[in-house]
């Protein structure tokens, strides 16, 4: 396989899964091992083409983000409230990552970690699509108290290890704690521009000075291609988990954690 098609190959993958409860980066981990590709030389790609799936959110939700830009420089309640549950949602991911940083790249590795965590989460959503009674409606991502957005953030750094899906952690932790099903959702799109761009800056400050030219041309192909994907993902996905719920993507998560189990023991 050339590294354009991988590129190509990869790309689809992120905008499939970044925004899913289905971890586009264990995803990409089990990818890269079932293609037989160093997970040194496509660790930084897999960051590098994140941005794509964020400048997706930004295009699909341009007005809410518009909305709130006016709505700061007005001093509006909802605006703050908004721009506020956010950044105190993104913080404990600064602190973990910062402390923990190199222990969460040993971990990129470990694709057997990746597997245990898919099952595991898959297990999770199924318990807490039956035991938590979110309502209908809810006020939107303005309207999340701060002691939730709080809860909503460490909840969020449990996808520092690998599978676990900082998606899926985000939204079933919104859940759990009282959120509608749709706001959850959109807490987690908008969470993910800060915790997505803070990761991708960091991480190629921290590994990037070694890109090549044709590492730009890959990523570029990468990140266009992740970019269309999630803009398509992301619409399909809000409608289907609001009328038929998350469900079905911890059958899926469990049935390729254990496809993975079972496919790395016979290599």
């Amino acid at each position: 396989m050339t590294d354009t098609l991988a590129a190509i190959l990869l790309g689809i993958l992120e905008g499939l899964t970044e925004f899913l409860p289905v971890s586009s980066t264990g995803h990409l981990i089990l990818a890269t091992e079932f293609l037989g590709f160093d997970q040194a030389d496509w660790e930084v790609f897999n960051i590098a083409i994140q941005p794509a799936a964020i400048l997706a959110i930004v295009v699909l939700y341009w007005r809410t983000f518009w909305g709130v830009a006016k709505g700061l420089f007005g001093l509006e309640k909802g605006a703050i409230a908004f721009v506020r549950n956010l950044l105190v949602a993104f913080f404990p991911a600064v602190i973990l990552g910062l402390a923990f940083g190199d222990i969460i790249e040993t971990m990129l590795g470990n694709a057997a970690l990746v597997c245990w965590s898919l099952i595991i989460g898959g297990v999770a959503i199924l318990a807490i699509e039956r035991w938590a009674n979110p309502p209908a409606e809810g006020p939107g991502v303005a309207g999340v108290p701060l002691r939730t957005a709080i809860l909503i953030g460490l909840v969020q750094c449990l996808a520092m290890i690998p599978g676990v899906s900082r998606s899926g952690a985000t939204i079933l932790g919104a859940m759990a704690f009282g959120v509608d099903r749709k706001t959850a959702a959109e807490f987690s799109f908008f969470l993910a521009v800060p915790t997505l761009s803070g990761a991708t800056v960091y991480q190629l400050a921290k590994h990037g000075s070694g890109l090549t030219g044709d590492d730009m041309q890959l990523i570029g192909i990468g990140s266009a291609v992740g970019f269309v994907t999630a803009l398509v993902v992301v619409k399909v996905f809000v409608a289907v988990v609001t009328k038929i719920g998350f469900a079905p993507f911890a059958w899926y998560r469990i049935a390729l954690g254990a496809a993975g189990l079972a496919w790395l023991a016979m290599r």
